[in-house]
This record gives structure tokens, sequence and C-alpha cells, in this order.
């Protein structure tokens, strides 16, 4: 993949800051502009880089555990902070743990400050396994201590299966102010989802009009049907950022979702060439994880996180590397294939350097072959 540099991005992104407040309007207007095939999502890191780590110690006692709140109450929470640091390092290649975070996440030139950026953190809040406390509070503090983001503008939802999530994962010890939306009034605001779908749907409002600056996508390592690969992971958890309703229950239009202006961020009217992402961190919490779900509790503790800058990479990785190729778990290949040819790329550009990177071995001049994984 050819990179541009961090400048050249920010000009980019300048330029299309004049359009912006019409292009957030404009975003549920029909458009024959999708994500154009290999555009990188960060300037400074690679879509084809994904990070993974594997620590025992992140949490305490044995086998399965079934309920978040004894999950979260076994999770130790320093051990989960230091290794997602780890894993920032590892992402950015960065030994500094405030550089990393800052080439991660890019400050939208249409906001001064960090203290005016909104994030949206999307959740996992179907059935019964959910996004650990440890995790969500890890994130919320980078935002907060590392990047200057204001507390009341972060937002927590699953606009599909968040009405019940003060109760399910009240989340807790947040910096202050973040704000647990829950449905966040759901998925109530149409947008169009390009090819392979080529219709529209409904998508959560402040993300589908622009209000939010930055999207985190914290998923779960679950099982799920075969039409998403076998698994719902990163991909699939925006079916609570886009209306899953039955007809939209297709392989393409798990893919054109992905694809969107309201997910990815504004494009280019002409081009279709992103403009700034808006989805900048894919993060998949294995700390335990299933082959079947989403209705079951976890199956296994594999003590694990996986962690990229685009979704379909990660799922990629994660469903080829670790569910299939260390748990021994069936995907649908011809699914998990098109994670790469949908978006342009083939196996033999996840080579060298655009691996799954083990974080707790990484440094700047470390051999880097996902071979070595497991």
């Amino acid at each position: 993949m050819k990179k541009i540099s961090r400048r050249e991005f920010c000009k980019i992104s300048v330029a299309g800051t004049a359009g912006l407040v019409l292009g957030n309007m404009l975003l549920s207007e029909k458009t024959a502009l999708g994500y154009v095939n290999k555009d990188p999502i960060n300037p400074n890191i690679d879509n084809t880089r994904v990070v993974y780590i594997y620590d025992t110690n992140m949490t305490t006692g044995s086998g399965v555990i079934n309920t978040w709140a004894d999950q979260s109450a076994a999770t130790v929470d320093s051990v989960v902070s230091e290794n997602i640091d780890k894993m920032a390092k590892a992402l950015a290649e960065e030994t500094d743990i405030s550089n990393a975070w800052h080439k991660i996440f890019l400050k939208p030139a249409s906001k001064t400050n960090w203290s005016d950026v909104v994030v949206a953190i999307k959740t996992n809040n179907i059935a019964l396994q959910h996004t650990r406390n440890a995790v969500m509070k890890k994130f919320c503090e980078v935002m907060v201590n590392i990047m200057g983001v204001t507390g009341s503008n972060i937002h927590i939802y699953d606009a599909c299966h968040g009405s019940n999530m003060l109760s399910t994962t009240p989340f807790y010890n947040l910096p202050t102010g973040v704000v647990i939306e829950r449905q966040w009034g759901g998925s109530n605001t149409s947008i169009y989802v390009p090819l392979p779908f080529n219709a529209n749907t409904n998508c959560q409002q402040q993300i589908a009009n622009g209000t939010v600056d930055i999207l985190i996508n914290i998923a779960l390592c679950k099982g799920h049907d075969n039409t998403w690969g076998g698994f719902t992971m990163c991909m699939k958890n925006h079916f609570g950022t886009c209306t899953p309703c039955s007809r939209s229950y297709t392989t393409n239009y798990l893919i054109g979702i992905n694809k969107t202006e309201a997910i990815l961020g504004q494009m280019d009217s002409g081009t279709g060439h992103l403009l700034f992402p808006r989805q900048q961190l894919c993060f998949i919490d294995a700390l335990w994880a299933s082959q079947d779900g989403p209705d079951g509790y976890p199956s296994t503790r594999p003590n694990r996180f996986f962690m990229g800058t685009f979704a379909p990479v990660v799922d990629y990785l994660v469903a080829k590397r670790f569910r299939n190729g260390i748990m021994g778990w069936s995907i649908n290949n011809t699914v998990v294939n098109r994670f790469l040819s949908d978006f342009g790329y083939v196996e033999g550009d996840l080579t060298n350097s655009a691996q799954m990177i083990d974080a707790t071995t990484w440094t700047p001049s470390a051999v880097e072959d996902w071979k070595a994984f497991g």
C-alpha cells in the first residue's frame, strides 16, 4: 500500500473541511460512492497491519466464567491497560505511548481542540457476551487522559441491542462524564449502502449525520451464522449501528455497510476517496470467546486481544489465524475471503510487516511474522 504523509493527509482533510457540513447533510442521500479499494484509513498505519497479545495474567482463576460481572471482577485492570498500550505501540510502530496513541487517533481539521472532539464507542450488547469493563475503561481513559477528549463527549452505544445496557453492562470507574447511551435513539436515519448491497438502510443518527468525529469499534470474538463468515466480530458489530432488518441479513449487506461514509468517514464527492477517517480503531476482546453464539456464554478463555485500523483485515486475520488456525473452529472461507477481495486485497498483500504482530515481543527492530503466532 502506498502511504501518504501526515502532512499530505492533513492537507486533504483541510481541503475537505469546507464541504464538511454540507457533506454531513448529504450522508443520507444516495450516492454511487463507497470505499475506494486500498484507500488508507490512517496515513501512518498500513491497513493490513494487525497486532495481538496473549497474556494469561489478564484474568484470574481458571476456566470459563459466565456472567459479565464475574468476568469483569476476574479481569486484572492494570495488566489489561498495560497490554493495550503495548498493542498501540506495536500498531503505530512507536516506543512512546503518547506518540503511539496520537498516531492512531487523528483530530479532524474541523475541531480546533481535542476537548471538542466527539467520540462514539460501539460496544456489543447482544445476548450474553459483552465487552469487559477493563477494556471499555481503558479506551475511555486513553481518549480523556492522553488525547484530551472531554468525558461528556464520549458516547458508548449499541443502537440495536443497547436498551438494557445499564443493567447488563453497567460500566464502572469510567472517566467523569462518559455517557452510556444504550441505544442512543436507535437506528433511525437513512443512509445509502453502496455495492455490493446497493440500497438504503437506517443508521444511528449521530453517526450518520457526522456529529461523531471518531468511531471506536470494540467487538467480541464469538460465533454466528455462516452468512457472515461463521462469527461476529468487527464488521458485524455494526449491525448495532445500522439496522439489521430481515432483508439485510446478507453477506452483501455486511460488506456494504462497512464501505459507507457513515462508518468509514467523509469521502470526496468526485472520486470517493476517504477525506478523513471516522472509524479509527477496531479492537476484538477475546479474554473469553466462543465457537458458537451469540446467545450462549463463552466456551473458552483465550486471554487475547486483537487490534488494527481496518475492520475487514482485522476480521480476516483473526478468523483465519486464530478462530480457525489456533482454536480449530470452522469458518466460511468463501465469505471470509471476500473480506479481502471486496476491499481490493489478496492474501499475498499480507506479507512482511503487514501481519499479525505479537505486541508482547514487538520492538522497532523485531522480525514480524504471523507464522510465530500462537
